[in-house]
């Protein structure tokens, strides 16, 4: 599998271990699959999300998309933001643990948790569709608009900047940037408290603070 997840105390860790965690349809179903099961759980649940090696999440597979899975493109933008609107409309807390690169829709993905800690002397936080030449689906310009002021916001989409984790400290993109081996640790620390939160008043305020980008999320 791709994506695995464990219980460490209150917390669902979710293990993304695909390489460069690039969304298609293998992994789109492997991540959902973990969400699942996580969920499922009746036992107070925080879930904390994360990557191996380099690389929290890279994106869109493009060479997958763009060769053998051409004709199911379509499927794997579809899926990806499902995924997004999942995480930011959530019964359970999450944060991030961005233990390397997050680039396009792995960015995206770490806004759609509620808490994002980044490993602060290694890796990048980008948005680089101005650079790729490709434009941005109205749910995921709501999804980065949503999650962070509106001048960190218009650089990150205008500019494709890459972001360090003491950068992205600064603009306000993640909330602990800390060296490598505190990554996890910090994650699970601010992921415990939350594991006993009233599931459905999550739910409920999560609509109401993000409805129209959950609509615009979910098509």
């Amino acid at each position: 599998m791709s994506v695995e997840w464990k219980r460490d105390g209150g917390a669902a860790v979710v293990t993304m271990r695909a390489g460069e965690n690039r969304f298609n349809l293998q992994f789109i179903a492997d991540l959902t699959r973990a969400l699942d099961e996580a969920e499922a759980s009746s036992e107070p649940t925080a879930l904390v999300l994360t990557g191996e090696g380099k690389f929290f999440s890279n994106g869109l597979d493009l060479a997958w998309m763009t060769g053998d899975g051409r004709d199911r493109a379509g499927e794997v933008v579809t899926g990806m933001l499902r995924i997004f609107a999942r995480l930011l409309g959530s019964p359970l807390p999450s944060v991030a643990a961005l233990n390397g690169h997050a680039f396009a829709g792995g960015a995206m993905l770490a806004l759609a948790c509620d808490f994002r800690v980044m490993r602060a002397e290694r890796g990048f936080f980008c948005i680089p569709e101005i650079d790729l030449g490709l434009p941005l689906h109205p749910g995921m310009a709501a999804l980065i608009q949503a999650r962070l002021s509106k001048k960190t916001a218009h650089e990150a989409i205008v500019t494709g900047r890459r972001y360090s984790g003491v950068e992205a400290l600064a603009a306000g993109i993640v909330d602990h940037a800390v060296p490598e081996v505190d990554v996890l640790p910090r994650s699970l620390a601010l992921a415990a408290p939350l594991a006993g939160k009233n599931r459905s008043v999550m739910q409920a305020h999560r609509r109401l603070m993000y409805g129209e980008t959950l609509r615009l999320l979910e098509g």
